[in-house]
């Protein structure tokens, strides 16, 4: 079943520009305008509008998009009817910059070995946007945070791993108490306003402690960089790296019950992926909390 020109239309939409939904489809932008010009024809009427390095869609599109959104759902629901739950070309996979590097590549290694032909493509992002992209059909499946909420009966829940806090600091700092680095040297902090980032900040506000602020990033690696130069320490997850950390930078565990950030993994319940998803999580030893509620 040829669908590539409505797949085209819809990647459009969602960059909200050529430039990008050709390098995500591997498309020239001539032949990706192209597709629209033949969608435009078919349809007998104007979809997007170019505005400078952007596109906006015209009501026509606007309209058009939402039914093609339902129509991509249904040509991958008769796909997984058609191969006994098998997973084919088009699946969208969502995930958090530490996942794609840690904990996605043996996942996907045994997706692949599991499932030849499937052709995914992988949006990295920050939870709350991977979590109303799921929400809202725009991806299949995401590794993120847990959501600082209830979850939606709509939506399933695997927990991967949790993570425990530690302090990132310079190692001459190693046999310091990680309260008092916390409390006394300049912070890097881990983004409060994501998900990911609100449990030290929660942390810091149970002991009482106002920190020395420096620098505040959605971007762990970074954040080691950061600390490595000896511009302060840090609270963040020990997430699960794809490295060890470097030499001048070492972990300290807080200790007690401190808040933990929870990775897992999120589709909707009604996905005809579903039962691959629980096959693929326990062939990787990801056997963990089940939640769609």
């Amino acid at each position: 079943m040829e669908t590539s020109y409505i797949d085209s239309f819809v990647a459009i939409a969602e960059c909200g520009s050529m430039a990008e939904a050709s390098r995500r489809l591997n498309l020239t932008p001539t032949a990706l305008a192209q597709r629209i010009h033949v969608l435009e024809r078919d349809f007998s009427t104007r979809l997007i509008v170019r505005s400078g390095r952007t596109v906006r869609l015209t009501e026509s599109g606007a309209r058009l998009l939402a039914r093609a959104r339902q129509f991509q759902q249904e040509v991958r629901e008769l796909h997984a009817a058609t191969l006994g739950e098998g997973m084919v070309g088009g699946l969208r996979l969502g995930a958090i910059s530490t996942a794609a590097t840690g904990l996605l590549p043996p996942m996907l290694s045994a997706l692949v070995e599991r499932h030849p032909g499937v052709d995914a493509y992988i949006e990295v992002g920050v939870s709350r946007d991977l979590y109303h992209q799921v929400l809202h059909d725009k991806l299949d499946a995401a590794v993120m945070v847990a959501p600082p909420f209830a979850i939606p009966k709509s939506l399933t829940w695997r927990t991967l791993r949790e993570e425990p806090l530690i302090v990132l600091a310079p190692r001459s700092l190693a046999g310091r108490d990680p309260l008092q680095l916390l409390a006394e040297m300049p912070l890097i902090r881990y983004d409060r306003r994501n998900w990911g980032g609100s449990p030290a900040d929660q942390f810091l506000q149970q002991h009482g402690i106002q920190p020395k602020q420096r620098f505040e990033l959605d971007a762990l690696d970074g954040i080691v960089a950061l600390v490595g130069c000896g511009l302060g320490v840090s609270l963040v997850p020990d997430w699960s790296r794809a490295a060890p950390l470097p030499p001048g930078v070492v972990g300290i565990a807080v200790g007690g019950e401190s808040p933990k950030r929870r990775i897992g993994m999120l589709w909707p319940t009604q996905s005809p992926y579903g039962r691959a998803f629980e096959d693929l999580l326990a062939a990787t030893g990801n056997g963990g909390d089940r939640r769609s509620a």
